[in-house]
């Protein structure tokens, strides 16, 4: 369906099921299609949120998934948006639009900011504490056994990598035969998981919705202390002792931090898997510069990850140093022209973004691509003893002999992982901008059993 065609569905599906007269739509710009709609019936108005189906991301979870653990959570009385129905063409559902702020400003007070993760921390708590059996008969994703609660959620993510993988991927066979062969021990608890948390609004010192539940299901609790660490930097906190204190407190279940460590470096791979396919053969709609600084980052936490659970020392990388080539000045007028560009309207803009994103990363790889491309190389004789004649051949060998190997060069291959990743970051774009530049997640502090650090962790 055309935009437009999108658009008029939307309404029509309100007016229709609402019963209500459309006062605004708004298609929200970005790379996911969501649509804000003012509608009223008589004296009654709504705000309303219309969430459509992900157009280049496959993670195995439906949209309909998404709804109905919604709809549970908020029946069981959680700050989630009211949802209203579901639209089938195009495929999205209907919620109440909460106001509030995702982030939080530069001079919000460390206490403004500590009341609001404590308000979160604890509707978490509460949700790890409600019975999973009404969620489970409702359709909700569960493990066929207590026992496999944390690796569910990886199964389903990796059935839809599998079938749709498109290209050889060795840092993500690599990542996933670790899991395979090292699997968590002991873990057994099951609870209601969001899995991405760290999501919420809020607005004056509260929170005012949790919100993006899309892969939420039945789970082991420890999945979501360990995954919104990743977040940390966007939402602009970093205490985790103290959040993991609040949870305790607040009837949380007991703080694991080996499992939240191994949950971590499990979630970090998530971007790949989901992306995989969408950077191999970018859809319409596809934000490729975006959905690339996604999984190059997020593939660098998971790396460091795995070194610290490994106590592992990763070494510094040896940066790239950027040569004229013979593109330059192509590449420099079309940067400059997009940087001056003026969209005429917010979708315009997110479309005009994208593009200075991709012309700047064009632009940098014909600095030092060729650079970045012979120390993998490098890397790949002495590890293969034989040199790839391309990168896509290097990916190819790479993942045969990983896949091969079975672990008996993890430490080597970690290492190698690490460079590679490092220069594929300093290709996004010019040296210290923030697309090339990657922002460490700290590492997880082990304390005693049963016991919590008050320590800050070092960084990674």
């Amino acid at each position: 369906m055309r935009a437009s065609e999108q658009e008029t569905a939307v309404k029509q599906w309100v007016a229709e099921h609402m019963n209500a007269d459309i006062l605004r739509i708004e298609r929200q710009a970005r790379w996911r299609p969501v649509w804000y709609v003012d509608a009223a019936q008589s004296e009654k108005k709504w705000r309303l949120c219309v969430r459509g189906d992900r157009v280049d991301a496959r993670i195995g979870f439906t949209l309909e998934h998404e709804m109905q653990l919604q709809q549970l959570l908020h029946q069981h009385g959680l700050p989630v948006p009211q949802v209203h129905g579901f639209i089938d063409s195009p495929r999205a559902y209907v919620m109440d639009r909460v106001e509030g702020q995702e982030r939080f400003e530069d001079t919000t007070p460390q206490a403004e900011r500590d009341v609001v993760l404590d308000s979160y921390i604890k509707s978490l708590a509460q949700i790890h504490s409600l019975d999973v059996e009404p969620f489970a008969r409702a359709g909700i994703l569960r493990a066929d056994k207590p026992s496999h609660s944390g690796r569910v959620g990886m199964q389903v993510y990796e059935q839809a990598y599998r079938a749709s993988k498109k290209r050889p991927d060795p840092f993500l066979e690599f990542a996933l035969g670790w899991l395979k062969r090292n699997p968590l021990q002991n873990r057994s608890q099951e609870s209601v998981v969001l899995w991405d948390t760290g999501q919420f609004l809020h607005s004056a010192g509260e929170v005012t919705a949790i919100i993006d539940l899309e892969i939420g299901h039945i789970g082991d609790p420890m999945m979501d202390l360990a995954g919104f660490r990743m977040r940390a930097r966007e939402i602009g906190f970093s205490d985790f002792d103290r959040l993991y204190t609040v949870y305790s407190k607040n009837g949380g279940q007991a703080v694991d931090r080996e499992a939240i460590q191994h949950y971590y470096f499990a979630f970090a791979l998530c971007n790949q898997l989901a992306f995989h396919s969408a950077l191999a053969a970018p859809p319409p709609g596809s934000d490729y510069m975006m959905n690339l600084r996604w999984c190059i980052e997020t593939n660098l936490y998971a790396i460091e990850a795995l070194a610290d659970i490994l106590s592992l020392e990763l070494e510094p990388v040896p940066p790239l140093t950027a040569q004229t080539s013979s593109t330059d000045i192509a590449h420099t007028h079309l940067v400059e022209w997009l940087r001056n560009f003026e969209p005429h309207d917010p979708g315009e803009a997110h479309t005009v973004r994208s593009g200075f994103r991709l012309a700047r990363h064009l632009q940098r790889a014909s600095q030092v691509g060729i650079q970045a491309e012979a120390a993998d190389r490098q890397d790949l004789t002495s590890l293969l003893g034989q040199t790839p004649v391309n990168p896509q051949e290097a990916d190819a060998e790479l993942e045969a002999f990983v896949i091969r190997d079975g672990g008996t060069h993890d430490l080597a291959l970690i290492k190698l992982f690490h460079r590679r990743l490092v220069r594929a970051l300093s290709t996004l774009g010019p040296e210290g901008s923030a697309i090339a530049r990657h922002y460490p997640v700290e590492g997880l502090e082990m304390a005693e059993p049963g016991q919590l650090s008050s320590k800050r962790s070092p960084s990674l």
